[in-house]
């Protein structure tokens, strides 16, 4: 019975669920006997203990309304729809008590007490006054917890059926939860119910006291039964998980789910393949956990024929000849974490190419977060939908919360947040190349359009032996970084794309210059700067051979090095611009022009020293010939090494542009060559 009659109306959940004919005939007819008794206990408990709260909402039909379960855990409201399908309907809930609709019968149960969830305990519970003044404790969690504390006098073929059915549950992907209960005396009651309300009021410690109150309550447990909830994964997860991979970019999971169910997953995902060897440690020792390490360290070594790389980077997995993946659960990181076998756990999980931490707690996936951080240079992001990733997020050095159905706490405590997981892969392929391209070109610029600059005011220096005068005017020497050439850094750091959307999904290896760092490193940073020493010699010596013997006043050169100057910087800008537009245009040329016109305005003011220069010296022919031929003689080098650099070795940004421009004219071997070039270089930097 899913629905029921109130007031002339008919009340039913939102979602229906599929129901066992048995299973229904039993609750409804078993009562009385043990096995039906149970039965119900379990749906009872499943309407019992969840924090959710039942919204009534229209329909078309006045006649009928729905009730749409709400609460952070889309688990609760599974199990909650579960139980309203067998005829356990929760109608009401209050601060004191619920409202439970049991086949057409409304029973109202007094919430005595709530011990939530925490990621310690792994369970959670909930005090019940029933009608006949019974109290009773109903408790679920994850099955390592909830076994602890059952009643060692229950029946062994119970747990060893419960276990059994949890097992393949969990082979089958599904996330599993263990339901249990107890009934309590008036003297246990009175016990806990006094240390309850002293830990709920208490100022300081009040979290740890709750707990131990809850732990003081929570055993003797008998099982009533196991849920098994399927966790869809989202739309478009092993399709991210591929491209990353491709993009050579290592993937770990990290969980709370149980082993298998973490595996199913796995695979699932596209996370783990067939072609693996799997590693597997599940140790309940120090002396245990160190053997484990010890062989899998072992086979790691046998695998990769200890590769060298493993040693300093993450990306060193790919050097593996079979692929490896290391699955360790959380029993065996409490042993580890923060031990001296941390390095040895490093060591085995940076030569697999796929971590899988199973029933981890919250902290221990922060400890995985930062064990990587702390041996190697590499850049961690740790992506998470949940109040349990919230110290994964925090700790990695980029952190994406999922905005979904588990919560904003996750989202909150990001850099970034997202809809669905499959958003991670435009977010990183495509904006962060795209941030990568701009920022370290423009860092690159930056100190080359400044140096430029800085070196032409050192020659002159240099020849007027380090004397107090100066050819350009503070005032374009001020204007110089906010009118001349401001603009378009600005502009083309926001806007300048290299490859399209399209092309960087397509080709995922494309990620791979960034983490080569091809756009930004020491090699081009030393060539930026001899290319700016250049550039200012030609500045500064065409006009000085130009007029070194004629009268023209250092004020009027000044304005020529001033203009040459802002001409180049903008000319070597646009030479590595790849997409040009309206903007880009009016933001070059327009800041060209800007420098004309400040120049004149300056030596327009008779205040200003160097009144009417620029009039005089822009009349003379040598003054347009010194122009061309400093623009010439500085772009030369430039232009050439850019053009032989291109046709000749060209990498695998330039490969795919010429694939954009010439469309699909040999697209097979661009895919290979680009796919070539990333293997070259992957054992470099990884992210």
């Amino acid at each position: 019975m899913d629905r029921e009659r109130v007031d002339e109306q008919i009340w039913r959940p939102k979602m229906t669920v599929k129901t066992d004919p048995e299973l229904l005939k039993l609750l409804r007819t078993g009562e009385g006997t043990e096995e039906g008794d149970k039965a119900r206990e379990f749906f009872l408990a499943l309407a019992t203990c969840n924090t959710i709260v039942p919204i009534l909402s229209e329909t078309e039909d006045t006649t009928v309304r729905l009730i749409d379960y709400q609460g952070e855990s889309p688990d609760e409201q599974a199990l909650l729809y579960a139980a309203a399908a067998y005829g356990f309907m929760l109608i009401e809930r209050t601060s004191g008590h619920i409202v439970v609709d049991v086949f057409g019968q409304k029973q109202r149960f007094d919430i005595l007490g709530l011990h939530e969830f925490d990621s310690d305990r792994k369970r959670m519970s909930v005090i019940v006054g029933f009608p006949d003044k019974t109290v009773k404790v109903f408790v679920k969690g994850a099955d390592s917890s909830m076994f602890g504390v059952a009643d060692k006098m229950l029946n062994v073929d119970i747990v060893q059926s419960t276990k059994s059915h949890l097992h393949t549950f969990s082979t089958l992907g599904l996330r599993t939860l263990v339901i249990g209960m107890r009934e309590m005396s008036n003297i246990e009651f009175e016990e806990w119910h006094s240390s309850y309300e002293k830990a709920n009021t208490a100022l300081f410690g009040r979290g740890s006291l709750l707990k131990a109150v809850a732990m003081n309550i929570e055993n003797n447990i008998s099982i009533l039964g196991a849920s098994g909830i399927e966790d869809k994964l989202q739309q478009g997860v092993p399709e991210a998980i591929e491209s990353l991979r491709k993009a050579g970019i290592k993937v770990w999971l990290l969980t709370g789910d149980k082993q298998e169910t973490a595996i199913s997953i796995g695979f699932s995902s596209n996370l783990l393949t067939g072609e693996m060897t799997q590693i597997i440690i599940n140790s309940h020792s120090k002396e245990s956990c160190k053997k484990s390490l010890a062989d899998a360290l072992a086979i790691t070594k046998l695998v990769a024929g200890k590769s060298p790389a493993a040693e300093n980077s993450i990306a060193g997995a790919d050097a593996v000849k079979s692929p490896l993946a290391l699955i360790i659960d959380g029993t065996s990181l409490v042993y580890i974490l923060e031990t001296e076998l941390e390095e040895e756990l490093f060591e085995v999980a940076t030569s697999c190419s796929v971590v899988l931490c199973c029933r981890v707690a919250p902290l221990q996936k922060a400890g995985i977060v930062v064990l990587i951080k702390s041996r190697t240079d590499d850049m961690t992001l740790a992506i998470g939908d949940g109040a349990n990733d919230v110290s994964m997020i925090q700790k990695a050095n980029v952190g994406i919360g999922i905005s979904g159905r588990e919560g904003r706490q996750a989202v909150m405590a990001s850099d970034f947040a997202i809809g669905q997981f499959r958003f991670l892969v435009p977010l990183l392929l495509v904006h962060g190349h795209w941030n990568y391209q701009r920022m370290a070109y423009m860092i690159l610029y930056n100190f080359y359009r400044n140096s430029i600059m800085v070196f032409v005011l050192f020659w002159y220096v240099l020849y007027t032996a380090f004397s107090l005068t100066t050819a350009i005017s503070e005032w374009s020497s001020v204007l110089y970084s906010v009118i001349y050439t401001a603009l378009p850094t600005i502009v083309v750091g926001i806007l300048d794309k290299d490859l399209n959307r399209k092309t960087l999904l397509k080709y995922p290896q494309l990620y791979g210059s960034g983490q080569r760092e091809e756009r930004y490193n020491l090699k081009l940073f030393i060539l930026t700067m001899m290319d700016s020493v250049w550039q200012s010699l030609a500045i500064f010596f065409i006009p000085y051979l130009a007029y070194r013997y004629s009268t023209v006043d250092g004020s009027s050169i000044g304005d020529l090095w001033t203009l040459a100057v802002v001409i180049m910087v903008n000319l070597h800008l646009g030479m590595d611009i790849f997409r040009w537009n309206w903007i880009v245009h009016a933001a070059i040329w327009g800041c060209i022009v800007a420098t004309v016109i400040c120049l004149i305005i300056i030596d327009a003011l008779p205040i200003l020293p160097g009144f009417w220069a620029i009039f005089h010296v822009m009349g003379t022919w040598v003054f347009w010939f010194c122009l061309f031929a400093i623009l010439i003689a500085g772009m030369i080098p430039r232009f050439a090494t850019k053009a032989l650099t291109e046709f000749f070795i060209p990498n695998d940004i330039q490969i795919a542009r010429e694939l954009e421009k010439f469309g699909n004219i040999n697209e097979s071997l661009v895919s290979e060559v680009a796919t070539r070039t990333l293997s070259i270089h992957q054992q470099q930097n990884r992210t």
